[in-house]
C-alpha cells in the first residue's frame, strides 16, 4: 500500500479531539510517523501465506518433530490498537515435506503484522503450516503479555495470556504433544 496521507489527516484530527495542537513542535510530524509505523505494523495484509512458504518447501525423509522456539511477536490487537508483545513456538512433524526453517518465522510475522487477536493469530499460523505442509501434525503456543490489559482496564502487569493450536498428532497423542510442552520450557542450551 502506498500512503496517500489519509491516515496523516485523520491521525491530525484524532490529535485535536484529544485536545492537542497538531501543529505544535513536538506532534507536528506525529501523524506522517502514526501513518508510516501503522502501514508497517498491518503490512501483514499484503502477503499471501502460500508465498511466504512455497519457493521454500522441500522433499525430505525426516520425520521426526521439528521445532521453532522463542519467536519474537509484537502484533497490535483489533479491539484497541494497542500492542501484544511475546513469544511463539512452533512444531510440526514432517510427513515428505519440510520448510526452509527462516519460513517461519517469516510466517508468524506475516499474521501478526494484522490488526489480530492472539488466539487468532496462533490458529493462523497452525493452519497454514497444516495445510501447505500437510504434515502428521502441527503445534503452536504463543506467550503474550497485552498492552490493553497492563495500561488500561484490569491493569494487571504480570499477566500473561497463552494460546496453543494443537493439530493432528499433537492434539491426538499426548505423549506427543507433552514432548513439544518439555522442548519449549526446556532453558536456553544454545547463546550466539
Amino acid at each position: 500500500m502506498t500512503s496517500d496521507g489519509t491516515i496523516a489527516r485523520l491521525v491530525s484530527e484524532l490529535l485535536k479531539e484529544l485536545g492537542e495542537d497538531a501543529k505544535r513542535e513536538g506532534l507536528e510530524r506525529t501523524p506522517d510517523r502514526v501513518e508510516k509505523a501503522l502501514r508497517y505494523l498491518t503490512s501483514g495484509y499484503d502477503k499471501d501465506p502460500r508465498e511466504v512458504l512455497n519457493d521454500a518447501l522441500f522433499v525430505e525423509e525426516y520425520d521426526e518433530m521439528v521445532v521453532v522456539k522463542d519467536i519474537d511477536v509484537f502484533s497490535l490487537c483489533e479491539h484497541h490498537l494497542l500492542p501484544f508483545i511475546g513469544k511463539c513456538h512452533v512444531a510440526y512433524m514432517p510427513r515428505r515435506k519440510i520448510v526452509g526453517l527462516s519460513k517461519i518465522p517469516r510466517l508468524v510475522d506475516m499474521y501478526a503484522r494484522r490488526l489480530q487477536v492472539q488466539e487468532r493469530l496462533t490458529t493462523q499460523v497452525a493452519g497454514t503450516l497444516n495445510d501447505v505442509l500437510q504434515p502428521r501434525g502441527v503445534a503452536v503456543v504463543i506467550e503474550a503479555i497485552h498492552l490493553c490489559m497492563l495500561m488500561r482496564g484490569v491493569e494487571k502487569q504480570n499477566s500473561k495470556a497463552v494460546t496453543s493450536a494443537m493439530l493432528g498428532a499433537f492434539r491426538d497423542r499426548p505423549e506427543t504433544r507433552a514432548e513439544f510442552m518439555d522442548l519449549i520450557k526446556a532453558g536456553r542450551g544454545l547463546q550466539i
